[in-house]
């Protein structure tokens, strides 16, 4: 019988290989929509971990990885947008010098 631990790493692992697997596949056209619906996941993300960081009957150790995944969430949602604009930047048609 397997544990949650071991089934959580299963879990992982195997969400770990599906999404590199996914992301190979995509045409670099694409890129700039995929990273904008990853940002829009990783907002999801900065919610639930602010959710289990702030419950009452949170453990310490809930709180810290709730913390790191606030922290790592918010940098991954910022910097995601900031390349975005940056890459959408580069498609703006420039005006031609007098």
């Amino acid at each position: 019988m397997s544990t949650d631990l071991e089934l959580g790493l299963f879990v992982f692992m195997l969400a770990t290989f599906l999404g590199l697997e996914v992301i190979r596949k995509v045409s670099p056209l694409l890129h700039t929509p995929l990273m904008s619906l990853t940002n829009a996941i990783s907002a999801i993300a900065v919610v639930g971990a602010i959710a289990i960081t702030g419950a009452g009957h949170a453990s310490t150790l809930s709180r810290v990885l709730g913390f790191i995944a606030v922290t790592a969430s918010t940098i991954n949602v910022v910097s995601g947008f900031l390349i975005t604009d940056r890459m959408l930047k580069m498609f703006k048609k420039r005006e031609p010098k007098p």
